[in-house]
């Protein structure tokens, strides 16, 4: 199809082009495999037999069908070709949202052969399940299989033939432990010519972004499976008011703020008036113009874009107009035509409450460089349990730090920010507040980043509320051990469960309760003063109050006093922090409490 339509409204539904985006873990060879597509696509046919757009690469289907051979027979497709997104990864596909999704209509995952399934892998599965967008998975690197005997631009069961028995069985190990890893993530998945049914099953494409082998087989999957179960949605009213998302918005000489959008439905015109996306409320604008990067052989020259009068979908285009500073990259752009200005910015308003932030009253304030990328994080922290309190488009600013100071739970008082930058003030204002920073390109790093952080706060806590705890102890006077009968009375002591530690109150159980018998001033280790001792230790004991032969005598079982409260935080709090004797110790000491007060430390 081609980049401007002469079509009037009236016109009947016309087929547009399938919108492909490159998913997979770094270094895994999205970009390599995008660059194989086009340098293909430019070497089958002229120049001009692929057209650049903005943030899009569009191969027609005579390109396809050049590349592929005799896989693809043109006369088998109604659909114009492929729009392959030019950015790769997971970051903008959730970026490029249309209504209620994803804006792409299908998605090659890149998986290399070598490492299998890794961290960011993960992550871009997690999207195509949330958003239910139809994928394959591109196999990549064949070529770097010990053996491998590589045949430039081959259909892959045809170079497979020419491969050593040896070779064909690394490969086949490799790509059934990729056909493995997507059963343990929930899809059925096979080579892709014994896929039957692509709805219920994943077509796995063995590929080499650098020879080309089975890049005509991942042409061909694309537009048979495009074909087959996206032809209904590939129907549009090509006359019709453009429907878009915007992919970036940048700084243009001579144009000032532009927006780069693609395009997924209907036209937009040089002088249509458009409602876009903005951080705080819809912006209405007219366009000023419509700019296309000049053909591939012009590329060269000084000025970089051409200007077009009309663009239909699929495609992408900059788009140049009055007051789009506030625009979000991810944000729904509409042209307004024959239609009530308040009916476009109520629908622009409705597509952008779609995007699901829940905010609580306390939580971390998120920031994050695209609207998609937001709904992301967002749902990666609602998984981890992480509240929100704010969440917006754009980089971290000092409001964004006064918000996070005044959050109640210290745990709370950070920014996570999503491939975006920090502002100078914003990070001196962060320090001096005490407010953490946590910026990331990976969102389940990030996530983790802040997670590990909030557990070294609540180990913290944890140890310092242990500190000021009464910690249950059980123990015995030694017999012969009587250093001193009284003010104080030094005796040989050895704990039998528990912590002992000094300036604690020393009780002794007579029936169901307890007598307080002293306080224990300090303990003594081969005659070093000590601040504690453990369970099966020997320790001499000071203890201010009893006479030794009145209140107490050797071979006495004395306890710790632990106050009620104290006990019902080691209980329901702290019982996983402590040791198991300590544990015991409490249990008995509970246990016989409870014995006379049924609810005592509940």
């Amino acid at each position: 199809m081609s980049d401007a339509h002469t079509t009037d409204a009236g016109d009947e539904a016309e087929l547009r082009t399938p919108i492909v985006a490159v998913l997979g873990h770094v270094d895994h060879g999205k970009t390599s495999l995008l660059d194989k597509v086009r340098g293909s696509a430019v070497t089958a046919g002229e120049a001009g037999a692929i057209t650049q757009h903005i943030g899009a690469t569009a191969v027609p289907l005579s390109t396809i069908s050049d590349i592929a051979g005799r896989l693809v027979d043109p006369d088998d497709f109604d659909l114009p070709g492929l729009l392959f997104i030019d950015t790769p990864g997971h970051h903008s596909f959730s970026t490029l949202r249309s209504r209620g999704g994803a804006l792409a209509d299908i998605a090659i995952l890149v998986v290399d052969v070598n490492d299998g399934f890794q961290p960011q892998t993960l992550e871009a599965i997690d999207i195509l399940k949330r958003t239910q967008t139809p994928f394959i998975v591109a196999a990549n690197k064949v070529d770097t299989v010990p053996g491998w005997n590589p045949n430039p631009d081959e259909p892959i069961q045809q170079t497979l033939e020419k491969q050593s028995d040896r070779a064909e069985e690394r490969l086949n190990q490799q790509l059934y432990e990729i056909i493995g890893e997507l059963s343990d993530n929930g899809f059925s998945a096979d080579m892709y010519w014994r896929v039957q049914d692509f709805r219920g099953n994943i077509g796995v494409v063995p590929v080499s972004a650098e020879t080309g082998e089975g890049v005509p087989d991942l042409l061909t999957v694309l537009m048979g499976l495009s074909q087959r179960y996206l032809k209904e949605e590939m129907s549009i009213d090509v006359g019709g008011p453009g429907v878009g998302t915007v992919l970036e918005v940048k700084e243009e000489r001579g144009f000032g703020t532009t927006l780069d959008i693609v395009l997924y439905d209907g036209t937009v015109r040089a002088d249509d008036t458009i409602v876009v996306g903005g951080k705080n409320d819809p912006i209405v604008t007219e366009v000023r113009a419509l700019l296309q990067p000049r053909p591939l052989a012009e590329i060269r020259t000084e000025k970089q874009f051409e200007q077009v009068e009309e663009v239909g979908a699929a495609a992408g285009v900059k788009i140049a107009a009055p007051d789009l500073d506030d625009a979000m990259a991810g944000a729904p752009v509409r042209v307004v035509r024959d239609r009530p200005l308040e009916d476009v910015i109520a629908e622009v308003q409705a597509e952008l409450a779609e995007i699901d932030v829940v905010t609580e009253e306390d939580g971390v304030v998120v920031k994050a460089d695209t609207l998609g990328s937001l709904e992301a994080i967002a749902s990666a922290l609602a998984d981890a349990e992480v509240p929100i309190v704010r969440a917006e488009v754009g980089d971290v600013a000092p409001r964004d730090v006064a918000v996070a100071s005044t959050a109640e739970e210290g745990k709370h008082q950070a920014i996570l920010g999503f491939n975006v930058d920090v502002l100078e003030d914003a990070e001196r204002e962060a320090t001096e507040s005490d407010v953490k920073l946590f910026v990331d390109d990976v969102i389940y790093q990030l996530v983790e980043e802040y997670e590990n952080h909030v557990e070294s706060i609540e180990r913290a806590q944890q140890e310092q509320v242990l500190d000021k705890i009464q910690r249950p102890c059980r123990f015995r006077i030694l017999e012969d051990h009587v250093f001193r009968q009284s003010s104080p009375a030094v005796v040989g002591v050895e704990v039998l469960s528990g912590t002992l530690k000094r300036n604690s109150r020393v009780v002794k159980w007579e029936g169901n309760d307890t007598t307080r018998v002293g306080e224990l001033k300090s303990l003594q280790d081969a005659g070093d003063d000590i601040d504690e001792a453990r369970a099966g230790e020997q320790v001499a004991a000071s203890i201010d109050g009893p006479t030794v032969g009145r209140q107490i005598e050797e071979g006495d079982e004395l306890w710790t006093e632990i106050p009620e409260k104290h006990a019902k935080i080691l209980e329901q709090e702290l019982s996983e922090d402590i040791p198991t004797d300590e544990l015991e110790a409490l249990g008995m000491y509970l246990d016989k409490h409870r014995k006379r007060d049924p609810f005592w430390g509940k």
